[in-house]
């Protein structure tokens, strides 16, 4: 496998503009001669969807939502990011890239980051002309805010449902396409087979959820953007649904996985409370802005924290991280938070949470202008704990959010396997070891709207293809091998249920690959994982049939690929013997207890190379250049 980026030469400010002349064009009467399937229904499935309709192809949408509405791109709160500088205070293109280049701490490639901060100006003026209500000033200028990771506010945001206002502003724009026939939608879908036709990707093999049917669809390029694979932790942030299945698939035939080891630990979740839970709510990062994070300064101190005077809370990011307070990044600010909690003075009845205490903000501004940013927020934090975070301040603890890691792409976004096109947080592309909050929504926006769209058409121009039905023995071939998958579940009836391995798994990979690794326990979990997957696949217990509505099957394909890739995770985290972003091996800190990265040996991309079931993948690199960030020690103090 050889692993080439495609980066164009030139300065890196004329990158983009030089490469978008330098593609070959698809004259419009031509565009309507090939077929794209999208699969996935976010904020880089619609609008990549829409965008490529609105140019003339024809577009197959495939979700397993009841709705593109339902697409996880929902649930992002605070904002998105661009360089607008709207507020004077000196942000610029060029200062987003060193912020997102410095926040993935210099593991992400340059090239990458800087067009995404180009394209960040007309993200916004995209999302305006739709409709999307973004928070104004009293004058009527669009209004940002800050968020983690960087010293200006260049955060664009509609209260606390930016990704929902978003999402809505494609949707819109995909539901336009599929009125004019443009775009054909398949709800209640799922992805179960890639197929590839002389090495490319041309199509795929799909469970229809409500009757059960599998059938294939023909496609001249396909196009993954079908988000993260958080979930892998059982207790994530992640809607139930999310999973791994599409990009797995496509690993298995061999596009290359990027960097699966790196996984984001979100600083601010409603803490976990107890068995009964199934998966863990965000409170935004937003909410840094005006909250102040602090813990008791004496070990077990259980007083109300309105009993504890002022001279005894340790308002712990404030004195550590100066410069930056409470909006440190978030793989600075959850390791933070985990450390005060390990000495003890954790708050709550596990001892695993910290105050996040807006009592200074309602002196400063009023309680009004609190709840006008951030009022659902403060809702749902109450009908969730019982608390009133007006009257009390939050509680919060970290938790896994998002993946940097994902399949390995070069700069037009096209995987290893020519034709596959991966989109958003599928792909590994944008946020190195550490993604800065308010990124991931503009990731998938800039890829759906901005870049794929030229990107695919030079894939097009520069091939010839051959017209294919699903009668192609590769397509029944995809079709049989996910029947027979759907009939191993059906027959092994065993004795435990699905969910009760995903738990397992989950906690596997918290203790062994979560916010602290070390080579023992990823050995650990490399000994655990392999052994709890020959148990599922000998004592699953599935019931129902495979052609009717049923969920177990539905949950237990997902898990079957979570277990596969648990240990992907694991050996690419041990493997990388250095501490990166959100990649902590405890081996490796410096004496006040930051990340230790190892330039010399791991300034590179690790992509994986699937080499069949039961053999150990290889590891391919592609090497990161700095030329215009330098690599430097990260520091936020």
């Amino acid at each position: 496998m050889e692993l080439k980026s495609n980066v164009p030469a030139g300065p890196i400010e004329q990158k983009w503009t030089k490469h978008k002349f330098e593609m070959k064009l698809v004259n419009p009467a031509n565009k309507r001669k090939y077929t794209v399937i999208v699969v996935g229904s976010g904020l880089a499935g619609a609008s990549a969807a829409a965008t490529l309709a609105e140019l003339g192809y024809q577009v197959k949408c495939y979700c397993y939502q009841d709705t593109p509405r339902r697409a996880h791109s929902i649930a992002a709160q605070g904002g998105i990011n661009a360089a607008k500088n709207y507020q004077n205070d000196g942000d610029s293109v060029f200062r987003l890239f060193y912020d997102t280049v410095k926040g993935g701490d210099f593991r992400s490639r340059e090239s990458n980051v800087h067009r995404l901060a180009e394209v960040s100006v007309n993200i916004i003026d995209q999302c305006v002309a739709q409709g999307v209500p973004f928070a104004r000033e009293y004058g009527g200028m669009l209004s940002n805010r800050s968020f983690g990771g960087a010293q200006v506010s260049r955060t664009f945001y509609a209260r606390g449902q930016t990704g929902q206002q978003l999402l809505l502003g494609a949707y819109q724009a995909l539901e336009r396409q599929i009125g004019l026939g443009a775009v054909k939608m398949f709800t209640r879908h799922e992805m179960q087979e890639l197929i590839l036709v002389d090495g490319r990707a041309r199509g795929i093999v799909t469970r229809d959820m409500i009757s059960g049917k599998i059938e294939s669809h023909v496609a001249d390029a396909v196009v993954l953007a079908t988000g993260g694979y958080a979930s892998v932790f059982y207790l994530s942030t992640n809607a139930k649904g999310c999973n791994t299945t599409a990009i797995w698939r496509a690993y298995k035939k061999g596009a290359a996985f990027g960097n699966p080891c790196y996984t984001q630990i979100h600083p601010t979740c409603i803490p976990v409370t107890g068995e009964h839970q199934s998966k863990l709510t965000l409170m935004s990062e937003s909410l840094r802005n005006d909250g102040r994070i602090w813990v008791p300064k004496k070990k077990g101190d259980t007083r109300s924290p309105a009993q504890i005077p002022e001279a005894e809370r340790d308002y712990y990011l404030e004195r550590k991280y100066p410069s930056y307070g409470n909006l440190a990044p978030r793989d600075i600010a959850s390791r933070a938070a985990k450390a005060v909690c390990d000495e003890g003075r954790g708050v709550g009845s596990t001892g695993l949470g910290v105050y996040l205490d807006f009592a200074d903000a309602f002196q400063r501004l009023g309680v009004d202008k609190i709840r006008e940013r951030y009022g659902n927020l403060f809702d749902m934090y109450e009908r969730i704990t019982g608390e009133n975070p007006y009257q009390v301040p939050m509680r919060i603890y970290p938790a896994a959010h998002y993946v940097m890691g994902g399949l390995w792409v070069d700069y037009n976004l096209m995987s290893t396997i020519p034709g596959l096109f991966v989109l958003g947080e599928a792909n590994f592309s944008d946020h190195g070891a550490n993604r800065l909050g308010a990124s991931a929504l503009m990731q998938g926006l800039a890829d759906g709207y901005f870049i794929l769209p030229y990107t695919i058409g030079n894939y097009f121009a520069s091939n010839k293809f051959e017209k294919l039905s699903d009668t192609h023995t590769a397509y029944k071939s995809g079709e049989s091998s996910t029947a027979a998958r759907v009939q191993k579940f059906l027959s092994i009836n065993g004795q435990r249920t699905v969910d009760s391995f995903h738990r397992e798994l989950g906690g596997i990979m918290w203790d062994f690959c979560g916010m602290g690794r070390t080579e023992k326990g990823l050995q650990t979990a490399l000994q655990k994982i392999p052994t709890l997957r020959e148990e599922f696949w000998k004592n699953v217990r599935v019931l129902g049939t495979g052609e009717e509505i049923n969920q177990s099957l539905e949950k237990a394909g997902r898990v079957a690929d979570f277990l596969e890739l648990g240990e992907l995770m694991c050996l690419d985290a041990l493997e990388r013997r250095e501490s990166c972003g959100g990649h902590f091996r405890e081996e490796f800190q410096t004496a006040d207890g930051e990340a230790l990265r190892d330039d010399q040996n791991f300034t590179h991309v690790a992509a994986w190379e699937f080499a069949g079931d039961a053999k150990k993948p290889v590891r391919h690199v592609e090497p990161l250049a700095f030329e215009n960030v330098h690599l430097a020690t990260r520091s936020y103090k």
